[in-house]
């Protein structure tokens, strides 16, 4: 990629010594070009990491997919040199081998010749080895040993570039479509100050608190339509029940304090860097008080202008 004619570099000419003063050139027109971008996705295998360079291909990033670790400083330079490439991303992993070492300092010189982010994706144990088990694809460590050996060495070899990362996103939470969703909201505005993904679950007691959940609520205080027999088949979203629930007054107290809390706090954690927040609603069994709820304070966070994302872990329908 040749540099553009405009930033060919305008050298003064000599001029010989004559009793006239010589006017000097007039300074070069300032590049208007914008600045340039870089970003590295790398992480756990199985983690998605596909999906996402998809989803920067999506947004008219120029991608490339695993690309030697020792060649990312000559691709920086030909980025800053390029009139038609701007925003760049590229996938680097553990197929790199022992040359992924130095991925950290090669990031860290190529900061000084344009803006450059490491994105690294992980995601729990369990749910990498179910991927690969749906897949039935190998691990690139090897097929000789089992996938959850594996994953642990490549856990272990990541553990250095996972701590320089400017974002770590745990993509446990997402299906492929959220995932790429996420992606593309968070670098398609980034001047968004409600840039967080937030989930509403509803679940039971009885089966359990939900893993994944940053906070959780027991709204078994509230009185059970369960002992109602028409509503017992029924769940939170339906209208008789909803009506039911909310025909208390604590009821709608605690939807109004619940909502103003998390208006308020939401700011703060997007300060912080969170992307993204689980808010756990359970009663007895998930089916009636925490499904109507969860929908409830969705719906005020949504209107608030937040993305909301509402599961039922418990509900049978």
């Amino acid at each position: 990629m040749a540099p553009p004619k405009s930033w060919k570099t305008n050298r003064t000419k000599k001029v010989r010594k004559t009793g006239a003063a010589t006017a000097a050139p007039p300074p070069a027109a300032p590049d208007h070009r914008p600045a340039g971008e870089l970003v590295v996705i790398t992480g756990m295998s199985g983690s998605g990491k596909a999906s996402v360079l998809k989803a920067f291909e999506d947004l008219g990033y120029y991608c490339v997919d695993n690309l030697p670790v020792e060649l990312i400083p000559r691709f920086a330079e030909l980025v800053v040199q390029s009139s038609e490439i701007n925003r760049t991303a590229l996938v680097v992993d553990v197929r790199e081998g022992t040359q992924l070492d130095s991925l950290p300092a090669i990031v860290n010189s190529v900061k000084s010749l344009l803006p450059t982010k490491v994105i690294f994706l992980e995601a729990d144990e369990a749910i990498l080895v179910r991927r690969y088990s749906e897949t039935r694809r190998p691990h690139p460590l090897g097929t000789n040993t089992p996938v959850k050996s594996s994953l642990a060495t490549e856990r272990r070899h990541l553990r250095a570039i996972r701590a320089m990362a400017d974002l770590v996103i745990d993509t446990s939470r997402f299906n492929v479509h959220e995932l790429r969703a996420y992606i593309t909201e968070r670098f398609h505005q980034q001047e968004s100050d409600k840039n967080i993904l937030v989930s509403c679950v509803s679940f039971g007691f009885k089966h359990g608190v939900p893993d994944d959940a940053d906070l959780v609520f027991d709204v078994r205080f509230l009185p059970n339509p369960h002992f109602v027999p028409e509503f017992r088949p029924l769940t939170g979203r339906d209208t008789k029940v909803a009506k039911y629930i909310r025909s208390f007054p604590q009821t709608k107290e605690f939807i109004q304090r619940i909502s103003d809390l998390m208006i308020y706090l939401l700011p703060h954690y997007i300060r912080e860097g969170k992307s993204y927040l689980t808010i756990a609603f359970g009663c007895t069994g998930g089916q009636h008080r925490s499904v109507m709820i969860a929908e409830e304070v969705g719906k005020r966070l949504r209107k608030a202008g937040y993305r909301m994302k509402v599961v039922h872990r418990d509900s049978p329908k």
